[in-house]
């Protein structure tokens, strides 16, 4: 029987796995070559299995180690965790938060119910709307944070990520190629006039208003059934459909930055890590750029 695994030996497997060398795996460590050498040795003596194939330009994963490298993985990921959830200091006190419907089945549930479960003493209100809502909830005092579409680099807020706007439409039914076009837009938004109708106006594509809505809920319906094209984020594309590209004769809408934005008047730690927890779950669709703008 083989004795039970470290956790710091499957730390340092991963790190050498990622690096493809045991001395930039050092290098990120802060420990020495010779060190994260043994500990790899007495990890492979431990499973009983060479767990690297040593070559003269850095190292590669056996099968073995091919076998080993999920399980490690979620095992530093699961002590990382714990780690963080120990140390964390139990916020309580509200905290209201406005989100598009865009993200509300997507980037931001889970993470809202985690936050609520680390923090049990925390009441947190969501508000699911569009950006105007958004705005003008900040502006009445009834939003502490809100999650917005700037598109016309005119909000002030934190940079969380850009998520263009793009036309999709139904893999089985190809409404994209009716003429004229039927689409599905907002009902009364300025948006859809002065962004969706105008790029394919610019582009001389016919087309015909077929279903109006308040919500992307609506639009991604109009889309799944086949009924109609849409203008939709494309992180928020589902399935059964697909983006229009510049190879089918269609631009991009938008370039929409979505923003974090506080309200001026509201303050405090509890407010601070839910602000933390929405930067963390936008990770995924963040840009490398500076994110502090207007």
């Amino acid at each position: 029987m083989y004795p039970p695994l470290e956790s710091d030996l499957l730390r340092i497997f991963v790190a050498v796995a990622q690096a493809g060398n045991v001395t930039h795996a050092a290098d990120r460590l802060g420990r020495t070559q010779s060190a994260i050498s043994m500990q790899v040795r007495k990890l492979e003596e431990s499973v009983g299995a060479t767990l690297f194939e040593r070559g003269p330009r850095g190292v590669a994963l056996t099968r073995e180690g091919q076998r080993l490298l999920p399980y490690a993985r979620r095992i530093v990921g699961l002590v990382d965790e714990t780690t963080a959830a120990m140390r964390t200091v139990p916020l309580d006190g509200p905290v209201r938060v406005g989100i598009p419907e865009e993200y509300n089945q997507t980037v931001l549930p889970n993470a809202l119910a985690a936050f609520a479960e680390v923090h049990p003493d925390t009441e947190v209100t969501v508000l699911c709307g569009y950006t105007a809502q958004q705005l003008a909830a900040l502006e009445a005092d009834e939003l502490d944070l809100a999650i917005i579409f700037d598109w016309c680099d005119g909000v002030t807020g934190e940079l969380l990520a850009i998520d263009p706007t793009v036309w999709v439409t139904s893999v089985a039914h190809n409404r994209h190629l009716e003429r004229p076009m039927p689409i599905a837009v907002y009902w009364r938004s300025s948006w859809c006039r002065d962004f969706a109708l105008r790029s394919l106006e610019r582009h001389a594509i016919p087309f015909r208003i077929a279903y109006t809505c308040d919500t992307s809920g609506g639009l991604r319906s109009a889309v799944m059934s086949g009924l109609t094209v849409a203008p939709l984020s494309r992180s928020n594309i589902p399935p059964g459909t697909r983006e229009l590209t510049a190879a089918d004769g269609f631009p991009p809408i938008d370039a929409s930055r979505v923003v974090l934005k506080r309200n001026p008047r509201r303050s405090g730690p509890t407010i601070d890590g839910m602000a933390d927890m929405i930067r963390k779950s936008f990770g995924p669709l963040a840009v490398p750029a500076d994110q502090a703008f207007g």
